[in-house]
């Protein structure tokens, strides 16, 4: 299932990143690798700010699609 579909507060790991090269690089270089775990801090409107590595990053409701939990 999506990352979208996570539930504040809830860890999860990743299975699975979707899209292009280009846009599974730049979620990796952000720390979205499979494997990883994240951890969905709050969601407004689909998009949301994230948990992963000991960081915070935000993330467009597009891009959290991306990332299969």
């Amino acid at each position: 299932m999506p990352l979208t579909m996570a539930k504040p507060g809830e860890m999860n790991y990743i299975r699975k990143i979707t899209g292009k090269d280009e846009v599974r690089q730049h979620l990796a270089e952000l720390g979205f690798v499979v494997g990883e775990c994240v951890t969905v801090v709050t969601e407004i409107g689909g998009n949301m700010i994230l948990k992963v590595k000991e960081s915070r990053i935000a993330l467009d409701k597009a891009m959290a699609n991306r990332i299969m939990i």
